[in-house]
């Protein structure tokens, strides 16, 4: 039974209902989340005299919002509504919205008319292409228009001012277009849209800036539209009153919505949106937001030099941060330069004594800070024909273009260098030293840098342009010295979590068995993703490989959930508390104990010990046995790219079970011993820690 207090309600039956027809996410059409409408139309403040429109209105969730905003500030001091009958009259009379889908026409009108609008205002209309309402313009428009071009693109008239055939820039267009002189919008974009160099998108962000509709733009997070999803938007906001008299484009990006990014967008803590509506708020009365957590602002022309694009970490400019240093642009104290190319055929050259370095080598082992090693050397001979200087060995390196730059590695020159053109290097001048150069860009993201592109790139100037702190020579060797004795403590301690691994000498006058015959193996299962039923507000712990990854080989909780009905609709076991897991799928012989009932995906097996073995064997032991289980499963399970073990073929796999007491004795030596390899994870994290802090007090955070 639906309750209509909110228009929340239908839009669920309406997801519901697309998920029926197997259409949820056709054409690019995705149920905007009720929070980001309603932050949408708390930023845009809609008022009672004002003409609304949604040009792509779906179930009209932001008309409903845009109404519940206006009859709330609209209220006296006692909470009951200064909103007089004539008001009501023409608020339903002002709210306008358009679908090309008759289904869509249908639900709009049924949620206005359940929220007090007698005759809801909804037509039937393809806003794109016809020009039956092409002269009607409004005073606020809110939109999260479909993403999906159909294939050959829109053919549209002739009275939008960019060309353009897909349908995301028809409907910024069409927005722009249909605001009275004062108008103002908030319109939900995919990234295309800020970032694409070609022409349309380009011409329509320049319209957006150079004719004054576009004044602000927040950054969403990807999962935003999970689970139907994870396409990366933004909100462009216009209002062109506003964007006339300022001179500036305020860009604010949003981390957290207050739900997690995962499939389930479950509901966390910290949300940034009341800080996302205050800053803009803010701006919009004039007060000065510069260096606002998360917010930047840049200069319409400085905007146009880069090609209009609406990405705001491009704009960011670190001297807004105070700190106890003069802050200075790296091209002031250094030297930016991108490799060369390295041509196949002089790849691999014998007794050549210069280091040629690509973004593969900084993955070799004794290349993790400083780069010791190469692949390929090449001649001076072959340097200077090919007219290759090489860096100095005051050089700082990291990677320049595509997947690579998320990988933030950071590296020094041991001797001078040539580098590939995927990588780029810093060069320090007599007014830096290397090494605290390196910790320094060591505390800087490199997608920072990086363009929006596909592939990102790293411009030399915008590296050439960023401000870091410069304490004197005398400082700088002090925080190196203090920071690489950090290090070591992390190296030592790293030496030991990595060499470590629970050792069972086993005896072989201990009794021989198989997994059969001491265990009860039952595979996992996963529950349909298309049913929300077994899904959604889920409460028994799901367990995957992720788990291991993310807390170790001891499961005290899981990152997804199911729910009673998945348990009892489906496959999908119940495991007790000290059921071993086995791999058995793609990472076979990875291996789990769990902490907690739990249920796992098909990708594992729970081990379950027999009750006629319940007093032969401890959990403990056979999960601390369970290491040996791959060498067995990998035999098992042949040469074949993708491993699979079946149940079957586990129930074969050899185990040896000494008695009780040895057991136990195995156990709490192993138990000794991992405490003892945990202290030093902590010992890592703490100097980790130590080293962060270092940096951002020389950061003056």
């Amino acid at each position: 039974e639906f309750s209509y207090e909110d228009s929340e309600e239908l839009g669920n039956a309406f997801e519901y209902l697309l998920s029926i027809m197997g259409s949820q996410g056709d054409a690019g059409q995705f149920r905007t989340p009720r929070h980001i409408i309603d932050m949408m139309v708390e930023i845009t403040a809609p008022t009672k005299n004002e003409t609304i429109l949604d040009p792509a209105c779906g179930t009209a969730g932001f008309l409903i919002s845009a109404y519940n905003y206006i009859k709330k500030s609209n209220m006296d001091e006692h909470g009951k509504s200064t909103l007089v009958a004539d008001d009501m009259t023409r608020m339903t009379k002002n709210f306008a919205g358009y679908d090309i889908s008759p289904d869509m026409v249908r639900l709009s009108r049924v949620n206005m008319y359940l929220h007090g609008f007698t005759s809801p205002n909804i037509s039937e209309y393809d806003t794109l292409t016809s020009l039956e309402k092409w002269d009607d313009n409004f005073d606020v428009i809110f939109s999260n228009p479909p993403f999906m071009t159909p294939k050959g693109g829109i053919t549209p008239h002739n009275r939008y001012q960019v060309s353009a055939k897909r349908a995301e820039v028809l409907f910024v267009d069409y927005i722009a277009e249909h605001l009275n002189p004062t108008g103002r919008a908030a319109i939900i974009v995919p990234e295309g849209i800020v970032f694409q160099s070609q022409t349309a998108y380009k011409n329509l962000r320049k319209m957006l800036v150079d004719d004054n509709y576009l004044y602000g733009v927040i950054s969403l997070p990807a999962g935003v539209f999970n689970p139907y999803s994870g396409v990366k938007t933004s909100i462009l906001l216009i209002d062109k009153t506003l964007a006339k008299e300022r001179d500036s484009i305020l860009f604010v990006k949003l981390n957290n919505d207050g739900f997690d990014l995962g499939a389930q967008r479950r509901e966390i803590k910290g949300s940034e949106i009341p800080d996302v509506v205050n800053v803009f708020k803010d701006y919009q009365n004039g007060i000065d937001v510069e260096g606002r957590e998360n917010a930047v602002i840049a200069k319409k022309n400085e905007v146009a030099q880069q090609d209009y694009i609406l990405v705001g970490e491009r704009y960011a400019r670190a001297d807004i941060v105070i700190g106890r240093y003069p802050l200075i642009k790296i091209s002031d104290i250094c030297t930016v330069n991108s490799g060369f190319g390295f041509p196949n055929e002089l790849q691999g050259e014998e007794g050549g004594s210069i280091p040629f370095y690509k973004v593969s080598d900084m993955n070799t082992p004794g290349n993790e800070s400083i780069m010791n090693h190469s692949n390929n050397y090449v001649s001076e001979g072959v340097a200077t024909k090919q007219r290759w200087i090489p860096a100095s060995s005051n050089t700082v390196i990291f990677p320049k273009i595509g997947a690579a730059i998320a990988t933030n590695k950071k590296r020094m020159l041991s001797v001078d260098s040539l580098y590939d053109n995927n990588v780029m290097g810093i060069t320090c001048s007599t007014a830096i030293k290397k090494e605290y150069l390196y910790y320094i860009l060591c505390s800087i993201e490199l997608s920072k840098w990086a363009s929006q592109s596909n592939p990102p790139s790293i411009r030399k100037s915008t590296v050439e342009e960023y401000a870091i702190p410069l304490p004197p020579l005398a400082v700088q060797e002090e925080i190196v010295v203090e920071i690489e004795s950090y290090q070591k403590i992390i190296y030592g301690a790293r030496q030991v979590v990595e060499n470590y691994k629970p050792t069972i000498k086993i005896d072989p006058t201990w009794e021989a068995y198989t997994l059969g015959d001491v265990c009860h193996i039952l595979n996992g299962s996963t529950p349909s993703k298309a049913e929300v039923k077994y899904w959604e507000d889920g409460d028994i712990p799901w367990f995957t490989i992720d788990d291991i990854r993310n807390q170790g080989r001891r499961i005290y909780e899981t990152r997804q959930f199911i729910t009673r009905k998945a348990l009892e609709e489906t496959s999908v076991k119940l495991l007790p508390p000290k059921t071993v897991l086995l791999c058995c799928t793609a990472s076979v012989g990875e291996y789990a104990i769990a902490e907690i009932p739990l249920t796992t995906n098909q990708q594992f097996n729970g081990l379950i010990i027999k009750d006629e073995f319940a007093d032969k064997m401890l959990p403990d032991y056979l999960f601390y046995y369970a290491q040996y289980f791959g060498q067995s499963m990998s035999r098992l399970g042949g040469s074949t790219a993708f491993k699979f073990i079946s149940v079957r073929d586990v129930k074969t796999v050899p185990i040896h079970i000494p008695s009780v007491d040895v057991q136990k004795k195995i156990v709490d030596s192993l138990n000794v011993e991992i405490s003892m390899v945990e202290q030093n994870k902590s010992l890592i994290e703490i100097f980790r820690q130590k080293i962060k802090d270092k940096i951002a007090e020389v950061w003056g955070e």
